[in-house]
């Protein structure tokens, strides 16, 4: 694959997953980018020229049980701690011994739990649309289980092992599409809809998806990719992640309340619930952060921000790293 006329590299490096299948363009200080749920590698598809022209090797990965991926059988091979060793296996593998780790949405939070716990393998970090909070706090399935009243969050919707599996995997491409439209700007629900991220008793989410609308960034050939690489894996791979949210909790419990003092960058969309829900979050950046380096929240932006702004978030992450000692 080629785009911009860079060359677009694919291979499969070793880790404690058994494989993980990366992308890669460029020469130069390593950023490596990792991608959220649903998605892939591809998701990078607009940064891995835009970093390779401005000087750096760019190499995306499909996280352990997306893609091209080994994906393993048991439910607890796809907590924080495993993901981190894959991230640094990754490193390895590429011959280098540090890299700059980006992130979007779940793979933010694994960004920066790869900083926290490995800080000498990962010299800086950046999160897009999720904000980071040190770990700690109450329980997550606790947590989870109180939000909502009567309706239940998608977090909790997801626990239980083939629950959301029985929706999606009937129809991959059209639940990714509605998935995919409820999080971004220009399809998402009007205000004071039905919340896309809680389910109804008996229901599911699909039922608060937009019907016929699709993003203006997602053309028929990128949902095309997307839903090959979901009907061919399945979805329990991705969902394991959020089945892992408890044993994350105990993993990282001496962590609690650690900040990222690596020089950090944060993007945000204005519209996406993952940055208005999580406001304090980002108030707290001052000691949570305090190698914050700038934060943006990019107005009328929805969740899929390096997908929805592809020009605007690869200048402020060129800029970003372009300021970094190397």
């Amino acid at each position: 694959m080629t785009r911009h006329g860079l060359q677009t590299t694919h291979r499969s490096v070793p880790s404690p997953a058994g494989r993980i299948h990366l992308a890669e363009q460029g020469t130069g200080p390593l950023v490596l980018l990792i991608h959220g749920f649903p998605e892939s590698w591809y998701s990078w598809r607009h940064q891995l020229p835009a970093l390779a022209a401005a000087g750096y090797r760019a190499v995306a990965i499909d996280v352990r049980g997306y893609g091209r991926s080994s994906k393993p059988a048991a439910t607890d091979a796809y907590r924080m701690l495993d993901l981190v060793a894959d991230n640094v296996a990754v490193v390895h593998a590429l011959g280098e011994e540090s890299a700059v780790v980006i992130g979007h949405d779940w793979g933010a939070g694994i960004a920066a739990t790869s900083a926290l716990l490995r800080p000498e393998v990962f010299r800086a970090v950046g999160l897009l649309s999720v904000p980071y909070t040190p770990p700690g706090g109450p329980r997550p399935s606790s947590a989870f289980a109180q939000m909502g009243g009567d309706e239940e969050f998608y977090v909790s919707y997801f626990q239980e092992p083939g629950r959301a599996e029985a929706e999606i995997e009937p129809d991959v491409r059209g639940w990714l599409a509605g998935f995919y439209a409820a999080l971004s700007a220009d399809t998402m629900p009007a205000a004071g809809a039905p919340d896309p991220h809680f389910v109804s008793r008996g229901g599911t989410l699909r039922d608060r998806f937009p019907s016929g609308r699709t993003p203006g960034w997602l053309g028929e050939r990128d949902l095309d990719f997307y839903a090959a690489e979901f009907e061919r894996t399945g979805l329990t791979g991705a969902l394991n992640r959020y089945r892992n949210m408890d044993r994350d909790w105990e993993d990282l419990a001496a962590f609690e309340g650690a900040p990222l003092t690596q020089p950090s960058v944060f993007i945000g969309g204005g519209m996406d619930a993952s940055t208005t829900w999580l406001a304090e979050a980002i108030d707290a950046y001052p000691v949570t952060l305090p190698g914050l380096v700038a934060s943006h929240i990019l107005d009328g932006c929805g969740h899929w921000i390096q997908q929805e702004r592809p020009a605007q978030v690869n200048r402020i992450l060129t800029d970003w790293l372009a300021a970094l000692p190397r």
